[in-house]
């Protein structure tokens, strides 16, 4: 399995999830965690882990661990996914 989860890019959320679960990080706690709001229900919630979902109405966030030090890097990958 390839590692380009540095110097890949991610066109839309899903592929980032992917990524993040193919890598197994998916439940791993980021290095620092973010308060985020989300793009569904604009809920504020943290999220902790490389993948983490809306406690409200479950939309699915993701972030690959070489980019968990900026939030405008983290992406919705949808709902329930």
């Amino acid at each position: 399995m390839s590692h380009d989860g540095c110097s890949g890019s991610f066109s839309n959320g899903k592929m980032m999830a992917d990524k993040v679960r193919q890598m197994g990080f998916n439940e791993q706690l980021m290095p620092m965690p973010f308060d985020l709001e989300c793009e569904n229900c604009k809920t504020i919630f943290e999220m902790a882990q490389f993948e983490t979902h809306c406690p409200a109405c479950d939309m699915v966030y993701a972030v690959t661990p070489c980019h968990a030090f900026d939030p405008v890097h983290i992406m919705a990958a949808g709902i329930g996914y």
